[in-house]
């Protein structure tokens, strides 16, 4: 027993102590020979993972950019509350839209030119997706309905033009985004049902929570059990349209016996407390 516990001794003992190789390391440094042929692949690959790093962090900063810009976008819907006000609201949206389509998600397709896109995705992923949310909001508040991720996908798309031809150059969505911005958009749209019955829209109250119904149904066809990311977007996307189907029932049942102002209230009294995000803006 008290041998073991020497030997566990002499090698914490060992384990600790500093080895000094400063002198070795800077006379092998000096000594080595630029030419062979090692030596230079190994500074290829170094120059190689130091462009790789900064390429990812210029995408990271433009893709920090879109993110804030598609929030200001959606919060700006948000403030429609009038049918005179919505058309210069959109208007509105749509021209900021466009401008991050063709000033920031130009830059990273740029850097993306003759690269393996995957490699960054994770670095302008989240700006992605809440561009996705405000596209797809703005299309719902002006047609409602939208469109697929395939024709969104041609809006990233670009061609430049050289003096011997043309290429065409695109930043990268995958249809999994898509459809995690599109479950993303279902809290936006449960928003817009309680500003629409606050203002007294009722009919729109209905036509939202139905569309939300369609595209939780749509999500129950094609959820995997075993992607954890997918599940939680699934599971706050049925809250949601719980909420809706709330707010459709309070209308329904009690919308003649309670004074119109009053009744976005006792919809959403039961989520008042635990949920700040229900609350009409």
């Amino acid at each position: 027993m008290s041998q073991s516990k020497g030997n566990k001794k002499n090698r914490g003992h060992h384990c600790n102590k500093k080895i000094n190789i400063g002198d070795k390391g800077k006379e092998i440094v000096e000594n080595i020979n630029e030419n062979s042929l090692i030596v230079q692949q190994f500074q290829a690959y170094s120059a190689e993972l130091v462009e790789r790093h900064d390429r990812f962090e210029r995408i990271l900063k433009v893709g920090r950019d879109i993110t804030i810009e598609s929030k200001r976008i959606i919060c700006l819907l948000h403030t429609i509350d009038k049918k005179s006000k919505q058309e210069s609201i959109l208007h509105e949206a749509e021209l900021r839209l466009k401008n991050v389509a063709q000033n920031l998600f130009s830059i990273i397709a740029l850097e993306l030119e003759d690269q393996d896109a995957y490699q960054y995705f994770r670095a302008y992923r989240s700006g992605l997706e809440e561009y996705l949310e405000a596209v797809t909001f703005y299309q719902y508040l002006q047609c409602a309905s939208m469109e697929n991720w395939l024709e969104l996908d041609k809006n990233l798309t670009y061609t430049i033009t050289d003096k011997s031809k043309d290429r065409t150059i695109r930043a990268l969505i995958t249809p999994y985004e898509f459809i995690l911005a599109v479950a993303d958009l279902t809290g936006e749209l449960m928003r817009k049902c309680i500003n629409n019955l606050a203002t007294g829209d009722i009919a729109s109250c209905y036509q939202t929570c139905n569309f939300v119904r369609n595209i939780y149904t749509g999500f129950l066809g094609c959820t995997n059990a075993s992607n954890k990311e997918m599940n939680r977007k699934l599971c706050t996307l049925k809250q949601s349209l719980h909420k809706m189907e709330n707010v459709c029932y309070t209308i329904k049942v009690r919308g003649s016996e309670i004074p119109k102002h009053i009744l976005v209230d006792v919809a959403t009294e039961e989520y008042a407390e635990s949920d700040e995000g229900y609350q009409a803006y």
